[in-house]
């Protein structure tokens, strides 16, 4: 792939000068922090409401660590995948539009390059941040009730990292074809198609559907067969981005 590595670190360099260094990431840190915050909070919260209406008493247990994960578990599957969906919609689709692509392309970068190096900066800008962010939730929550194992938040936050990889790997194809907004709108329809394929068994067990559901299984403490979801999560990457390369060179600049 010509001009791969080059391409790579010029990548690497516009996330960290550009928005794209702040916006899933400071989504991150900010979720890791009030996480713990809100799972503290939400009990004393739901009995002052309640202690306002008459006839209506409410008894809730005393949060835990578990409260806590299970907050930013929340905040990872929903509103941290779709923000992925959607900032991710314009990887290629945007450049193109600009016509940055066409100007990159006429130097020695390939399509391919282009496109491979796209789907790893995009990779490592969420490995790095969701692994940050996974590290501040457990200083948050540590400090917060005074227990929080790291297994579990380690466990339940790497199987999910599994998931979003394969969503960057999912707009990389989208993107090399459509419009950003295309993208993103089709992006957000897929992930919800693969949240409902979960509750088909045989989906559920061999299927990457499997890993969107895994962590909530962790964090119950429920045994999870992983090895069939992340072999199959590995071949959907890898056949995604070639997919994308293929499509990215039909596509006039």
């Amino acid at each position: 792939m010509k001009g791969f590595l080059r391409f790579l670190g010029k990548e690497f360099t516009e996330i960290v000068r550009t928005w794209r260094v702040w916006v899933v990431p400071g989504m991150l840190l900010f979720m890791a922090v009030s996480s713990p915050i809100l799972a503290k909070l939400t009990p004393a919260l739901l009995e002052s409401v309640a202690s306002g209406q008459q006839g209506i008493k409410i008894t809730i247990p005393d949060p835990t660590y578990l409260d806590a994960y299970a907050q930013w578990l929340k905040n990872l599957q929903q509103m941290i995948a779709i923000a992925l969906l959607i900032t991710t919609g314009g990887m290629i689709a945007g450049e193109r539009a600009s016509g940055t692509a066409i100007l990159v392309l006429t130097k020695p970068v390939s399509r391919a390059a282009f496109v491979v190096a796209k789907f790893l900066s995009q990779t490592a800008l969420l490995v790095v941040a969701t692994v940050i962010g996974a590290a501040v939730c457990w200083g948050a929550t540590y400090a917060t009730f005074g227990e929080a194992p790291p297994k579990l938040l380690v466990s339940m936050t790497a199987v999910w990292l599994a998931f979003a990889v394969l969503l960057v790997a999912l707009m990389t194809l989208l993107s090399a074809g459509l419009k950003s907004i295309a993208a993103g709108g089709v992006g957000i329809g897929g992930f919800f198609v693969i949240s409902v394929l979960s509750l088909w068994g045989p989906a559920l067990d061999y299927s990457p559907a499997g890993l969107s559901v895994a962590p909530n299984a962790l964090l119950a403490g429920t045994p999870v067969e992983l090895a069939w979801p992340l072999a199959t999560t590995a071949v959907a990457v890898v056949a995604l981005v070639v997919a994308g390369v293929l499509v990215f060179k039909t596509k006039e600049l």
